[in-house]
């Protein structure tokens, strides 16, 4: 019915969709539905949503309208000082663990990675702190899981039930530096918000090694004090870029997640009218 209403108003008709953009508050797999019976819908594949650009917390990396854009923590700042004050608070933090890890195992899953990733921690006593989420755990945003971020130099990010998992950003935002698996966990998705170098902000184990013996908590010692450091201050740095402000007008000059996307999705519009990208 939505998009019936819209194909009928002029600002539609004079560009078929290409300026137009939304927001779709889950992953984009949600909203690809090829049969009835699958879960979501067919939203993306109804006539009249080919040339929209798709604000999305998990975009398919092959289709050009799609945007990811970061999951909702639970700091929304309400001024510029929250910000800075939240920064500084991170960064002076006494980090006791070296790494961490807060996920549920799948025992219904043959060689289930978070098991996997579950056992090294445990194996490493002291080393890493293990916060167990199955059930319910940690859905309501759990403190423990926040104290384990903030007590860690590093925190572990295997995929979620999707590629993507809300535990990054808020990994990120407790000043960790998060350690991905997977490619499509972070870098084939937040490209407006996070740096364009995964190595400044992040580490890179790919899963089949972890799967062929190598220790998680030998790669993570090979970084030196400083180089951690570094690496620190650059997810430090860009903490205003994934979290959503309290105020509807947002902060006095820091621009925060909602400022990222909706000058990005200005700005892909303005090019794609001076370059005449667009589908037919």
């Amino acid at each position: 019915m939505i998009l019936k209403w819209l194909q009928e108003q002029p600002h539609w008709n004079s560009s078929g969709g290409w300026d137009h953009f939304i927001t779709m508050g889950r992953i984009t797999w949600d909203f690809r539905r090829t049969k009835d019976e699958d879960w979501g819908s067919k939203c993306i594949y109804l006539p009249g949503m080919r040339n929209i650009t798709r604000l999305l917390i998990e975009r398919n990396p092959w289709d050009y309208f799609d945007v990811a854009v970061p999951y909702p923590t639970g700091f929304h700042p309400r001024s510029d000082s929250d910000v800075l004050e939240w920064q500084d608070f991170v960064r002076n933090r006494n980090r006791k663990t070296l790494f961490c890890f807060a996920g549920a195992p799948r025992d219904t899953i043959k060689n289930d990675f978070r098991s996997l990733l579950l056992r090294q921690c445990m194996n490493v006593s002291g080393l890493c702190r293990a916060v167990d989420c199955a059930g319910t755990r940690c859905s309501n945003g759990t403190s423990l899981v926040l104290e384990a971020f903030l007590d860690s130099e590093f925190c572990l990010q295997p995929r979620g039930d999707s590629f993507t998992r809300r535990s990054i950003f808020d990994c990120m935002v407790a000043g960790s530096i998060p350690v991905f698996f997977w490619h499509r966990t972070a870098y084939l998705q937040y490209q407006w918000f996070l740096p364009s170098d995964p190595k400044s902000y992040s580490v890179f184990i790919h899963r089949n090694e972890v799967k062929n013996g190598t220790s998680i908590k030998s790669v993570l010692e090979s970084y030196s004090k400083e180089e951690v450091k570094k690496i620190r201050e650059k997810v430090i740095e860009y903490i205003p870029k994934l979290v959503y402000a309290k105020p509807k007008e947002g902060l006095e000059s820091i621009k925060d997640a909602f400022d990222v996307a909706i000058e990005g999705a200005l700005k892909r519009i303005k090019e794609q009218k001076q370059f005449g990208h667009k589908w037919k």
